[in-house]
């Protein structure tokens, strides 16, 4: 018996011997006086086994069927070895109709020696507020990487985020951090919502010239004047930390789109860009989904009110 049963007999044992009221019982087991009273007649008939859990040593009604977790494990290992336990969890559902929780499956993966928690023990920035609404700011940066491993070049993602529900509203593959690439990815951005209040980003000098005999270093790029001549304020970070959100996302799709690319055999920038809108979608839904109240109701497809000039 556990301790609970075992008090339960204590106290229950003082009200058959008149030491105890039911309702005196009641309120130390935290339980109604009717179930008290319950507990009363099935111990004076059938003793302290009636008062252990009919469930106990029985297998769980949850239970998944016999063979899931060696046939999961085993997908685990052959296809989705590098996946963590939520993309993962999402990758058996949709491409092998298994669904098994991302907890059971972490902790299966943990046990076969396939996932090691990554407990970060460094203090971390304090977060900037959010804007208030999707629109006033956005988030950009370009991501350096191996997106399609070694199957084709290395290239750079550009990443729009949208400050108030870090929601992905562009991403587009390039061959660098160039003004062209990001005028034409802002052009694209402005088409589909409208001009934002600013943009936020780093101190690439597609955004300010950092001249050494400038005062403070600062000064206009021919990015930063198109962007006056559509009225858009552009605020460029003082480090990494300061704009979190979209380097956040960045280590989010180093993993999660590389194997997404992987997966769909896709070895170049056309094919990328052409896959990308739809991965937005599926990320912007699982971001909805995990959303705190507050961001649920913040629009995700809506201009704060200013449109294309």
């Amino acid at each position: 018996m556990s301790g609970h049963e075992l008090r339960r007999i204590e106290v229950l044992s003082e009200v058959l011997a008149r030491r105890r009221t039911e309702i005196s019982a009641a309120a130390i087991l935290g339980l109604s006086t009717r179930q008290t009273r319950r507990l009363v007649v099935a111990y004076r008939a059938s003793g302290g086994a009636s008062l252990i859990h009919k469930g106990r040593g029985r297998p769980s009604n949850n239970r998944l069927l016999e063979g899931i977790r060696e046939y999961a494990v085993e997908l685990m290992r052959s296809k989705y070895a590098d996946f963590g336990p939520s993309l993962a969890a999402e990758m058996l559902l949709t491409k092998h109709d298994v669904k098994v929780s991302r907890e059971t499956l972490r902790k299966w993966m943990m046990a076969d020696g396939l996932w090691i928690s990554r407990r970060q023990r460094r203090s971390f920035h304090q977060p900037r507020l959010r804007r208030e609404a999707f629109g006033e700011l956005i988030q950009i940066d370009g991501s350096d990487h191996r997106w399609f491993e070694n199957r084709g070049d290395a290239c750079t993602l550009l990443v729009f985020i949208d400050d108030a529900t870090s929601r992905l509203v562009q991403l587009r593959f390039v061959l660098s951090e160039s003004t062209d690439s990001y005028l034409s990815a802002v052009h694209s951005y402005v088409v589909a919502f409208g001009c934002p209040v600013a943009f936020y980003s780093d101190k690439h000098t597609v955004f300010r010239i950092n001249r050494s005999n400038a005062p403070g270093g600062t000064g206009m790029t021919q990015f930063g004047r198109a962007l006056a001549e559509l009225n858009i304020e552009i605020i460029c970070a003082n480090s990494s930390q300061a704009k979190g959100r979209v380097e956040r996302v960045n280590r989010t799709l180093q993993d999660r789109l590389v194997k997404e690319l992987r997966l769909a055999n896709i070895s170049d920038m056309d094919a990328g860009n052409a896959f990308l809108p739809s991965f937005m979608v599926t990320h912007n839904e699982r971001v909805f989904r995990h959303a705190c109240p507050l961001r649920r109701h913040a629009p995700a497809s809506l201009s704060p009110g200013r449109q294309a000039h």
